[in-house]
C-alpha cells in the first residue's frame, strides 16, 4: 500500500473519532443540571482541558459554538469532519462507495448547520453527528475488505480513543496538585461515564452505585468495554501486527514493542497501584500513544527510500 494511502486512511479514522468524541462531550455537558454554584464552570473547564482547548469566553453557548462550528479550531467538529472527508477524498478508490457517501453526507450536514439553527435542539444535532460517525464505522466494517487499509483505520480510531479517554480521566478526576479528587458528587462521576458512553455498561458491571475508584478502574482496565483504554490498547496491537504481517516490513519492530508495552501496562495494571499515583500512571499511557503515532508514521508513511528498496 502506498504511504499516502495509509496516511489518509489512518487520519480519516482519527479525525472522525475526534469529531464524535467532541460531539459526545458537548452533548453531555449541555444536558447536565447543576445542583451547586460553580458546578457548571468546573464542568466546562474539565471539558476544555480534556480536549486540550482554550477559549477567551467561558459562557457555555460560546464554548459550544466555538467547538462545534469554528473551522479555524483543529479540535472543532466542523474542522475534524472536514479533515476526515478530505482524507477520504484522497483515497476515494480505496474505500467503498457507501463509505464515501456517508462521510460526504455527514460533512454536508454539519457544514449546513449553524449555532442559530441548532440552538433549540442541540441534543438532536450532536446525536446526528455521533450517529453519523457510528454509521460510517459500521459501513466500513461491512463493506470494506478487512485487509491492510482496514487495519490502518482500526489503528487510527483506537489510538485516538485511547488518547481521548486518558485525557478525560486526567481532566475529570485529578485536581491541580495531581492527586485524586475525593469528591462525593455523584453527578460529576455520572457525567464522566456518560461522556465515555459508559454509564449503562458500568452499571451492568458494578450496579448503579457510583464509586470513584470503580469508575476509574472501569474506564482504564475493563477488557470488554470499547471506550476503555485497555480495550483500545488491544485493538492497537491487533491492528499493528496485522499491518506488519501484510506489509512484511522489517522495521515494524518498534511499533510492535510500543503496542506491546502499552497493552502489558494495562493487562497487568492493579487498581490500588493506579490510584496511588494516578497521574504517574496516566501520563506514560498518553506518552506511549504519542510514541505509537510517531512510530507508525516513521515506519509506514515517512520511511526512507532505501528502506522501501530493501523490503
Amino acid at each position: 500500500m502506498l504511504s499516502r494511502v495509509a496516511d489518509s486512511l489512518y487520519w480519516m479514522s482519527r479525525y472522525l473519532e475526534r469529531a464524535e468524541h467532541t460531539a459526545r462531550l458537548l452533548d453531555v455537558s449541555l444536558q447536565q443540571l447543576d445542583q451547586r454554584p460553580g458546578d457548571a464552570q468546573r464542568r466546562w473547564e474539565r471539558l476544555l482541558a480534556s480536549l486540550q482547548s482554550t477559549t477567551v469566553d467561558s459562557e457555555p453557548l460560546a464554548i459550544t459554538a466555538s467547538l462545534t462550528f469554528d473551522a479555524g479550531r483543529n479540535e472543532s467538529i466542523v474542522a475534524s469532519i472536514s479533515a476526515a472527508r478530505e482524507n477520504a477524498r484522497q483515497v476515494r478508490e480505496q474505500i467503498s462507495s457507501e463509505m464515501w457517501e456517508q462521510i460526504n453526507r455527514l460533512y454536508l450536514h454539519v457544514r449546513s448547520a449553524t449555532m442559530a439553527s441548532i440552538a433549540d435542539e442541540p441534543h438532536e444535532f450532536f446525536r446526528s453527528v455521533k450517529e453519523g460517525a457510528h454509521l460510517f464505522q459500521g459501513i466500513c466494517d461491512a463493506t470494506m475488505s478487512h485487509g491492510e487499509g482496514w487495519h490502518f483505520i482500526q489503528a487510527g480510531r483506537a489510538i485516538e480513543r485511547a488518547s481521548a479517554t486518558t485525557r478525560m480521566l486526567e481532566a475529570y478526576v485529578l485536581d491541580r496538585g495531581g492527586a485524586l479528587t475525593q469528591s462525593n458528587d455523584d453527578q460529576a462521576w455520572v457525567c464522566l461515564l456518560k461522556s465515555c458512553t459508559a454509564y449503562e455498561a458500568y452499571c451492568k458491571v458494578y450496579t448503579a452505585t457510583i464509586r470513584p475508584e470503580r469508575v476509574i478502574e472501569f474506564l482504564i482496565l475493563d477488557a470488554y468495554f470499547p471506550h476503555s483504554i485497555r480495550f483500545a490498547a488491544e485493538t492497537i496491537q491487533v491492528a499493528t501486527r496485522a499491518i506488519a504481517a501484510a506489509t512484511n516490513t522489517a522495521q515494524a519492530g518498534r511499533v510492535d514493542r510500543l503496542a506491546g508495552r502499552l497493552r502489558a501496562t494495562l493487562d497487568y495494571g492493579q487498581t490500588d497501584e493506579i490510584l496511588a499515583d494516578l497521574r504517574g500512571y496516566l501520563v506514560p499511557l498518553l506518552q506511549l500513544c504519542m510514541q505509537l503515532d510517531a512510530a507508525i508514521y516513521q515506519t509506514y508513511i515517512a520511511y526512507p527510500a532505501d528502506q522501501s528498496l530493501s523490503a
